[in-house]
């Protein structure tokens, strides 16, 4: 771009995305006097799904609009909790964040998942069929137009995804009642009806089970309970409380 002038100025959140010579306030960018701020700020390295409010000498105005030479734009963070409007608020996330889904699951959030990279364009595709928010640490991916909504998981640890995510979105937290492995629900089990399923020890062991209703595997608090208890009391913690489980 080598058109109008203007300055850019990126919130502190934000500035991550750009490269180091283009993170300080108030830098000078070039656009060609025709594309939409929207594509101005994408230019710089933004995705769209980390924008909140875009100001211009100090007024609101939306993502078409075409920045004139002299103007200064602010670019802002979304706001939190953000709000996703035209579905219920269930997630989509790519190969890459396995553990973040099963630990949103474990809480109760609806978060789909692909054990395998199916691609971009599917992945696109599914969000926007089932109007999905799609979870990525991969820029390009967020930039696909079809998306429904997106959002970008800044860290690559699972404990600070997981409080991203929560603090972000604020999803209602219903802890032990979907199934960590394909996200379906689960319900209330008897010994008797999943005995088949269970080795010896466990069917000595445990009286308490809970099945996925979709893809029939059974729950119990096993040796590992404890660790997925840490997980669920830390976030009910700092993120509200929750309806009552199942296991």
């Amino acid at each position: 771009m080598n058109g109008p002038g203007i300055q850019l100025t990126l919130a502190p959140e934000l500035r991550l995305f750009a490269p180091p010579s283009r993170r300080a306030e108030r830098v000078p960018t070039a656009t060609d006097g025709a594309s939409s701020l929207g594509h101005v700020v994408e230019s710089a390295g933004v995705p769209l799904t980390e924008v909140g409010r875009l100001l211009v000498d100090g007024r609101e105005v939306p993502v078409s609009y075409v920045p004139q030479d002299g103007q200064s734009v602010e670019v802002f963070g979304v706001d939190r909790p953000q709000r996703v409007p035209g579905a219920p608020l269930r997630f989509l996330l790519d190969v890459h964040l396995g553990t973040l889904a099963r630990r949103l699951r474990l809480l109760g959030v609806d978060a789909a998942y692909e054990n395998e990279d199916i691609g971009d364009p599917a992945l696109a595709t599914r969000s926007a069929a089932e109007r999905r928010v799609l979870l990525s640490r991969d820029r390009g991916l967020l930039r696909r137009r079809e998306i429904f909504a997106g959002a970008y998981v800044y860290s690559d640890n699972p404990d600070d995804q997981l409080r991203d995510i929560l603090g972000r979105f604020a999803p209602a937290l219903a802890p032990w009642t979907r199934c960590t492995a394909c996200n379906g629900p689960l319900r209330e089990a008897d010994k008797e009806s999943v005995g088949d399923r269970l080795e010896h020890g466990t069917h000595r062991s445990y009286d308490v089970f809970a099945q996925c209703t979709e893809c029939e595997r059974v729950y119990w608090r096993g040796a590992h309970h404890a660790r997925l208890e840490r997980i669920v009391d830390e976030a009910l913690l700092e993120f509200g409380t929750a309806e009552s489980g199942t296991v």
